[in-house]
């Protein structure tokens, strides 16, 4: 097998290899390390205007009236299937979450016979299109406390869709 010199030969280039390795890092921190180089790193900050703030309404494309004239039913329909699930559009028949029978301008929280979680009635009092259009982007996010757990619609033609899908049916 190996006989004590090629050992010893081994041994030397792997603790040779983790010297340089060490060195290396070593030397690198002491010529790149930012506590050397005073208060400002020897970088400078430019300050630049990173796009609007969460809190900013960004205005993309057409408003949410003009889709929802030009809405497409069929379209909703088809986006109403991710909300079937759960809801359904009989009147009265609720299911893990409330009937959406008449839900376009009904009052928040009205739907008889179904227990409702979280604080809807505080961030609406009726389901007007803005506000579904709201909720609909993200429930938990529109109001807190909900057990609502649909991830929400980030198309708001898709929503617009839906709103003017689910007004045809019941009023």
């Amino acid at each position: 097998m190996f006989d004590t010199m090629t050992l010893t030969k081994i041994a030397a280039a792997f603790c040779s290899a983790l010297l340089v390795l060490v060195l290396g890092s070593w030397i690198a921190d002491k010529i790149y390390s930012p506590a050397h180089h005073g208060e400002d790193h020897g970088v400078a900050w430019i300050e630049t205007d990173t796009g609007p703030s969460e809190d900013a309404v960004v205005e993309e494309g057409p408003a949410l009236a003009e889709l929802l004239a030009l809405a497409d039913l069929e379209k909703g329909a088809k986006t109403f299937k991710k909300c079937a699930a759960c809801h359904k559009l009989e009147e009265g028949a609720n299911g893990v979450g409330p009937h959406l029978y008449g839900v376009v301008n009904r009052v928040v929280g009205s739907a008889d016979g179904f227990s409702y979680s979280g604080n809807l009635v505080a961030v609406a009092q009726t389901w007007s299109p803005e506000n579904l259009n709201g909720f609909l982007i993200k429930p938990s996010k529109y109001a807190p406390g909900t057990k609502m757990s649909f991830n929400g619609l980030s198309k708001l033609e898709d929503r617009a869709n839906l709103i003017a899908y689910l007004e045809t049916v019941g009023n």
